[in-house]
């Protein structure tokens, strides 16, 4: 039997369908590898459903990211000359592994230690000039309002010391939010030690200005998942005829891919008595790594790995709620920049390493992954996922007005 097939490449809104569709994407540095390589597999699950033409963006009512999630968001949703996504998921792994060394360029020889933490108290590690180049040229002048699908991309400015949620839904209501991805990707991206922070204004209609002042998405949200189900939320208090009326109980209509960057094995890297000894330097620079970054990021994004955990399991809906992470990272591979061939190449191992470890859940007492049982490896959760997506749209395509659908017809 041959598939409906629409007129339109994007996807219908969930009102038609019975779900709403989400992916988040952590943020972590060069380990965006990870995700990267996860979605790979993904994107090919459906494009086996729906042909080769299939990408990320034509399932996903809504793709969040914070700083290299942020980017990978943008990559997969930004539109091409074609109205069709700039990158697919295997051209964002090849992305990473190309130009990450030139974006964490590494200093060697006997001195690059002392020559690193120097660097890092005179100001930024790197100077982002790299990438900042790369993202403008590759994402033009696209703005928040031209993505193939919604997105949502935390950041945080530091003039006003609130959050800063870059939202398809938001710029219908803010104007000033309607800036361009290399922008926000640039700001989202922005690790305190490692990037600079990034400055930009935008335009409303009436030529009122606003700027921002802007750093890594991870200091408000590393994990987006949460803030992007909330943005949706949002969408449905307000009326918003893109959404299916829904109660307080219906939130396990949600289908949520959540992907992580990885976390070190050994959480309890720093003691009390190693911290109580630390002033400022310490807290930027111990055992080789940043700690202050790494406990803001991680704080984050277990958080929400374990409210969303809850929340799913409350509503007896635990089968829509999938994360992928590895906490067993060590050495070089848990770093966000070492960014050697050796390194980079480790770390498309370690997804694909992922996508055949059982399907795990935080332990809500450890804050541990656990392994679940009777559900497999995450690759044929993400199997499992893909025809669910595939249905999804297709049913959207069957029930919506603006769609044009061919009749289903048998093959003799």
């Amino acid at each position: 039997m041959k598939r409906a097939t629409s007129s339109l490449n994007q996807i219908q809104p969930p009102t038609y369908g019975n779900l709403i569709t989400v992916l988040s994407i952590d943020g972590g540095g060069i380990r965006g590898i990870i995700p990267a390589t996860i979605l790979s597999f993904l994107e090919l699950q459906l494009q086996k459903l729906d042909g080769e033409d299939a990408r990320i963006a034509d399932y996903f009512d809504v793709i969040a990211g914070t700083s290299t999630g942020g980017l990978v968001t943008a990559m997969l949703t930004a539109p091409n000359e074609k109205e069709r996504p700039l990158f697919s998921a295997k051209d964002v792994k090849a992305f990473y592994l190309n130009h990450s060394p030139k974006i964490f360029p590494q200093i060697r020889g006997p001195l690059s230690s002392v020559t690193m933490i120097l660097k890092e108290i005179c100001g930024p590690k790197y100077n982002g000039k790299y990438l900042h180049g790369l993202v403008e040229e590759k994402l033009g002048k696209t703005c928040l309002h031209q993505t193939l699908t919604n997105v949502v991309i935390p950041t945080f400015d530091i003039k006003r010391l609130q959050p800063t949620i870059f939202s398809s839904y938001e710029v219908k209501n803010n104007q000033f939010l309607d800036a361009q991805l290399s922008d926000i990707c640039i700001s989202t991206s922005a690790a305190p030690t490692y990037l600079p922070a990034h400055y930009f204004k935008t335009k409303d209609d009436q030529g009122n200005v606003r700027d921002f002042n802007l750093i890594d998405g991870g200091v408000a949200a590393n994990n987006p998942a949460l803030v992007a189900m909330g943005e949706v939320t949002k969408e449905i208090f307000r009326g918003n005829t893109d959404f299916f009326p829904i109660k307080p109980m219906d939130y396990g209509r949600f289908l949520v891919i959540s992907l992580g960057t990885g976390s070190p094995k050994n959480k309890a890297k720093y003691s009390a008595s190693l911290a109580s000894k630390w002033g400022v330097l310490g807290w930027l620079h111990s055992k080789g790594s940043t700690p202050l970054v790494k406990v803001f990021t991680q704080a984050s994004a277990d958080m929400v790995d374990i409210h969303i955990s809850v929340l799913f399991r409350a509503l007896h809906s635990e089968s829509n709620y999938l994360r992928i992470q590895d906490d067993t990272l060590s050495g070089h591979t848990s770093s966000v920049d070492i960014a050697t061939k050796e390194n980079l190449e480790s770390l498309v191992k370690i997804g694909d390493g992922l996508l055949k470890k059982p399907v795990s859940r935080v332990n809500l007492e450890t804050g541990i992954f656990e392994p679940m049982k009777n559900e497999g490896t995450n690759e044929q959760a993400l199997i499992r996922f893909a025809q669910q997506l595939s249905e999804e749209r297709r049913l959207r395509e069957l029930r919506s007005p603006h769609t044009k659908v061919s009749k289903l017809r048998c093959d003799e």
